[in-house]
């Protein structure tokens, strides 16, 4: 094994934040100081762009004991960024790293981010400068391929779950249709952590719709209809991918019909969130204008709550994103130029996680599938619900959730 190079290290932060994107940062930060050959270790200001524009901060000069405040603080610390650079614009970051004397690059986010730090290697090793690029997964989509799952994912999963639990409890208090739309384009994984709100035989959500399965509109008029009709009310949890048979995207066809016009991000992508509330409207409204005996639905859109909201940390999500950031820097160390940490689930009769170093391009790749879908043993036949056996793979990830008491109906 060489050694390894002398010399400044980079760390940034990418797209959407989380909760417990800190951790990684920091798991970074603390690593990176007991190896003296890592000198200098700058943090990006708002990722890739404060590289080209070289703002950084100093992050060997910041207190400790501000660094665990940090480490257990919502969002991105150091700004993060949805630029998409292309060769030309990683060509400047190269540039950039040449001209800082920089060896270590420490990227957190997800497979675009991936994509990023894998032509930026490609550079490096093309022009045989010595340049360690390591990725650190972060999604609250739990969409990245190989890795069992995503830092992130976890606490924003015990948002939702905890969000149902009291919709589930305001639902049978006051009786109708309770719709809530949730984060994910691709994948349902977010949306399906719903589930774990089920504490009761009856409790919501009662029904699931994921992007992985197609949407009928009058499909889900007649679901909701038979849960309603067995109940005397449903809760429905909908994914903002959702999509006709198609493939169209109904928050898209919604903005059609709203004569409405959703934005696109940098990378071409419809920003759903930002629309979806459009589409809990309309499912709302064609319930009320189909249902002959349901009278009281309401809607909701989870939209950037889920993202950064603080006090519903997952324990193990917070411990396995600081994870992830000190094993980057442990596998920088290695001769592998290049890679992205991964997280792999161990045989064991208890929740158990270790890491790997996998390639850029298995978390990046060239070709289709680029993301991970739901596993369709988690979903229905029907395609409008999630199945128990999800629980098993969530609920390690999520921990602990708000227990909820009940009357019982005792006569006087």
């Amino acid at each position: 094994m060489a050694s390894p190079a002398s010399g400044n290290a980079v760390v940034g932060q990418a797209g959407g934040p989380t909760v417990v994107i800190n951790q990684s940062l920091v798991g970074v930060i603390e690593e990176a100081q007991k190896f003296p050959h890592i000198k200098n270790l700058l943090g990006a200001r708002h990722g890739v762009r404060g590289i080209i524009n070289e703002q950084f901060f100093d992050l060997n000069r910041q207190p400790k004991s501000m660094l665990e405040l940090v480490a257990r603080t919502p969002a991105a610390a150091l700004g993060a960024t949805r630029d998409k650079p292309d060769k030309e614009y990683c060509e400047r970051i190269f540039n950039v790293f040449r001209k800082n004397d920089v060896r270590y690059f420490f990227y957190i986010g997800g497979n675009d981010s991936a994509e990023t730090a894998n032509i930026v290697s490609t550079m490096a090793q093309d022009a045989k400068y010595e340049l360690r690029v390591i990725h650190v997964p972060k999604t609250i989509d739990n969409d990245l391929l190989v890795t069992d799952h995503c830092p992130g994912y976890g606490s924003a999963a015990k948002f939702v779950a905890s969000a149902f639990i009291g919709d589930n409890l305001d639902n049978r208090a006051l009786k109708g249709v309770k719709i809530n739309i949730i984060m994910g384009r691709n994948a349902g994984f977010l949306t399906a952590a719903s589930i774990l709100a089920r504490q009761r035989p009856d409790d919501g959500p009662h029904l699931v719709y994921l992007p992985e399965r197609p949407f009928d509109i009058d499909q889900f008029v007649k679901d909701v209809q038979e849960v309603f009709d067995r109940y005397g009310r449903c809760l429905v949890a909908v994914s903002e991918g959702i999509a006709d048979k198609d493939g169209k995207l109904w928050a898209e066809k919604v903005s059609v019909l709203r004569q409405e016009n959703l934005a696109r991000d940098a990378f071409g992508n419809l920003q759903l969130s930002a629309g979806a509330g459009s589409l809990a409207d309309y499912l709302a409204g064609t319930l009320r204008n189909r249902s002959k005996n349901i009278t009281r639905v309401r809607s909701d859109t989870f939209g950037y709550l889920q993202r950064s909201f603080p006090g519903y940390e997952s324990e193990v999500d917070a411990w396995e994103a600081r994870l992830v950031g000190q094993m980057a820097v442990s596998y920088s160390l290695d001769d592998t130029p290049a890679g992205s940490v991964a997280l792999v689930r161990l045989p064991s009769t208890t929740y158990t996680v270790g890491t790997k170093l996998i390639g850029l391009r298995e978390v990046a790749p060239e070709k289709p599938p680029k993301t991970k879908e739901m596993p369709a043993e988690y979903i229905n036949e029907a395609g409008n619900n999630v199945l128990n056996s999800f629980r098993e793979y969530v609920g390690p990830l999520v921990g602990d959730l708000p227990k909820v008491g009940w009357l019982e109906q005792v006569a006087p």
